[in-house]
Order: structure tokens, then C-alpha cells, then sequence
């Protein structure tokens, strides 16, 4: 897989672009500042944006080049990011670590999301947020994105599933217009999820 991500990152544009992702903007900036993780992260769009609103960021990817170009975002818009080449599987959690977790478009199997979630639980501080934005099973009917593969894709009885144990769980679901570069284009069917431990 970090093949297929590392060809799609070696080009010079940006995948899904510079700027945040919106849903995640907004949750965002209701917290207070402290320390984030954001699994998954890419080209570091949402990392530099965390950075730039004094959050502490710890990320990861598989991708040397998705590494690369957040490491290039987050000089250019001068802040700091630890950003780790890592997996879902093998990153290193410390318990109670982070005051946020954050899971943008981070799609893979049930039984390995259902196991990370539960990692995720754990290195969360208690009354810690998890801000999720995915795209849903209905989103296999558009061309704007996201996996072909339906049980990659979230519903939210999976996701009421996944965050049963956490203490306040709110999961909406939106028909969006996407412009998050050229991978993210387009009419498209997300779900969001914003969960309290």
C-alpha cells in the first residue's frame, strides 16, 4: 500500500491540497489546544493547520513522500510537526497521551479499524476528542473519491459500533460538494463522527 501512496504523493501538486480539511477545521477550532495525533496524515494538510493553531502534532504515514511534502508544508507556513513513517498496526501508542484524535478519510478493513480504534481509546486523555470525516457506503455510486471497495467504507452502525465505549458520540452524515485537490472533487456522501472518551 505505501507504494500506491507514494506514487500518488511524488507529484508536485499537492493530492487533496494545502488547505485543511473542512469538517475537521471546524471541529477544531472549539477545542483548546494541546497535543493531537493524526493517523494517516499524508501530504500534512491537516497537521501544519493544527500546527499553525498551537496544537502539539504527532502524525504518521507509510509514505516517504507523503512525509516529504508535509515536512515542506509545515516549513513553508513555518511550524513544527513530528511526523513518523509509520502503520496503523506498528505505531507506538502511549497511554493517555493526546487531548485529540483525528481521522480524516483513513479508511481500511473493519477488523483492523475496530482494533486501532480501541489503541486510539487508550492513548487518549480522558474527556480527549476523536474528530472523524470518511466517506460512506453510498459514496461507491460517486467518481469524487475514496476507496472502490465498499467494506472500506463507513456506515454509521459500524461507527455506533467502534466508539460504543466512549462517553458522548454524535454521528451525522452530509452530502458534500468536495475540493480538496484533484483526488477530492466533486459531489460526494461523507460521514462525520465527533466522540468524547
Amino acid at each position: 500500500m505505501s507504494e500506491f501512496w507514494n506514487e500518488r504523493f511524488a507529484a508536485e501538486e499537492y493530492a487533496y491540497g494545502t488547505e485543511p480539511n473542512m469538517f475537521f477545521r471546524q471541529e477544531l477550532n472549539k477545542l483548546i489546544a494541546g497535543t493531537i495525533l493524526l493517523p494517516g496524515e499524508g501530504e500534512g494538510r491537516n497537521a501544519v493547520f493544527a500546527a499553525q493553531n498551537k496544537w502539539q502534532v504527532t502524525a504518521f504515514d507509510t509514505s516517504t513522500e507523503g512525509k516529504k511534502k508535509a515536512e515542506q508544508l509545515a516549513t513553508a507556513r513555518q511550524v513544527k510537526i513530528e511526523y513518523q513513517l509509520d502503520s496503523y498496526d506498528t505505531i507506538r501508542l502511549e497511554p493517555e497521551a493526546f487531548d485529540c484524535v483525528a481521522l480524516i478519510f483513513t479508511h481500511m478493513p473493519l477488523p483492523q479499524r475496530q482494533g486501532f480504534i480501541q489503541r486510539l481509546k487508550a492513548a487518549l486523555k480522558a474527556g480527549g476528542t476523536v474528530i472523524l470525516e470518511g466517506f460512506s457506503k453510498s459514496q461507491i455510486h460517486n467518481n469524487s473519491g475514496g476507496p472502490r471497495d465498499i467494506d472500506l467504507l463507513f456506515s454509521k452502525e459500524e461507527l455506533q459500533a467502534d466508539f460504543a465505549g466512549f462517553a458522548n458520540v454524535n454521528i451525522s452524515e452530509a452530502d458534500v460538494e468536495l475540493d480538496e485537490g484533484p483526488f477530492h472533487k466533486g459531489k460526494a456522501h461523507v460521514i462525520r463522527l465527533v466522540a468524547v472518551k
